[in-house]
């Protein structure tokens, strides 16, 4: 190996003083922010370089991306961490192996293939699932429905990391630093360009799943609207109905038919008529 590797936990008690000694003031305040975004800035002979992966320790979310700083120079490459970062435990198995990056640039296409692998598949599995969840809900099934939502919460909190990591990657890829050489940039063009990719797919996810939340708030406004029909329909029938049954069931002197032994026959004929009567007229008029 032509260079150094210095890796760390943020909360390290001895980053503090490495970092005063071997990094620039302002590469380290750099390395010690606790939130960051995606970002690739030259300083110097070096490179500020702060990259996210997605989170696969055991029991987090996926979505809960983890962060990953960066100082590079020609000889020398310094690495926070706040949580476990497997494409990094991948490079540390390499190097034990014998078989590590020998460069910088190495280094860096490593990492970041390796950091890109993960988020494709993570793209591709969100992609997958949607598909899933649209053929469930174009066919007029609902079990897949109530994964939309949590699915939509994921895409959004990935793609908030992986836009600006794909222009990060993209100006890694053609950035004039003696850290890297042509070489290098030609390597690394391969996974900035595989991130641009994931990036569209995160974005097609996105645009998909708020048409089909659309497609469901639009069949829920129908079938209340059909509902509200329904029964404003059949207000309309039995309005009538309970008027004449209030009326004659008024218990006053004088109502008509109390001595008729057919009256009651006669008061249900008469609401037979006037609910066909209704349904004639509801008829005529296209209302049902």
């Amino acid at each position: 190996m032509t260079y150094e590797w210095h890796h760390f936990e943020l909360g390290d008690p001895k980053l503090g003083a490495f970092l005063d000694a071997n990094v620039p003031h302002i590469a380290a305040a750099a390395l010690t922010q606790p939130e960051t975004r995606p970002r690739c800035d030259r300083l110097g002979d070096g490179v500020i370089l702060n990259l996210r992966g997605v989170n696969m320790n055991e029991g987090q979310e996926v979505d809960d991306m983890v962060s990953l700083r960066l100082w590079v120079t020609s000889g020398m490459v310094v690495t926070v961490r706040v949580r476990r970062i497997f494409a990094l435990d991948d490079i540390r198995r390499k190097i034990a192996d014998g078989a590590g990056p020998d460069t910088v640039g190495e280094f860096l296409t490593a990492l970041v293939t390796g950091l890109t692998d993960r988020i494709e598949a993570t793209a591709l599995r969100l992609s997958s699932a949607t598909d899933d969840i649209e053929d469930d809900i174009l066919d007029g099934k609902s079990a897949h429905a109530p994964k939309l939502s949590p699915l939509r919460h994921s895409t959004i909190k990935l793609r908030r990391y992986i836009g600006p990591q794909r222009d990060a990657l993209a100006k890694l890829a053609t950035l004039d630093t003696p850290a890297l050489t042509d070489s290098d940039r030609q390597h690394l063009r391969e996974p900035a360009n595989r991130m641009a990719l994931a990036v569209e797919t995160l974005d097609a996810v996105r645009d998909r799943l708020v048409g089909l939340q659309d497609h469901l708030d639009t069949q829920v406004s129908l079938s209340q609207g059909r509902n509200g029909y329904v029964l404003s329909v059949i207000a309309g029938i039995f309005l009538p109905l309970g008027f004449l049954t209030g009326l004659f069931g008024m218990n006053v002197a004088g109502l008509p038919g109390t001595d008729w032994p057919l009256a009651f026959a006669a008061l249900c004929g008469a609401m037979v008529a006037v609910t066909v009567a209704l349904i004639a007229v509801f008829k005529w008029l296209d209302w049902i």
